[in-house]
């Protein structure tokens, strides 16, 4: 029996790592590797590419086209499509940001005895 390496990270629980090809996505998407293809010249996501140069798409980057999906479904140009999702993402972040700033602001705020 060979021996068993030690992973750190589960490549079954990771989100980003990089499992599907371009045309398991495409499938899994029910859309065309052209789509996809796409997205990538939108810059919306970039997948990583095997030793042989092939797509290699994650989990996180199938839900990110599968909005794209949803929004050029709706009639949305692919273009403005992937626009909403990067402003959507950075609108996202910006209110995380925010919370963790007044967070922080209510922490260490000196407390006054009434």
């Amino acid at each position: 029996m060979p021996p068993v390496s030690a992973r750190p990270v589960d490549n079954l629980d990771d989100d980003d790592y990089p499992a599907y090809t371009m045309g398991r996505a495409a499938e899994m998407l029910a859309t065309t590797p052209a789509f996809l293809r796409a997205l990538g010249e939108h810059r919306l996501i970039t997948p990583l590419r095997s030793e042989g140069g092939h797509r290699r798409y994650s989990r996180y980057q199938l839900r990110i086209a599968a909005r794209a999906r949803e929004l050029v479904d709706q009639g949305t140009p692919i273009e403005a499509a992937c626009r909403i999702i990067i402003l959507e993402d950075q609108l996202e972040e910006a209110q995380r940001i925010n919370e963790q700033l007044r967070t922080q602001g209510r922490e260490s705020q000196p407390k006054t005895s009434e």
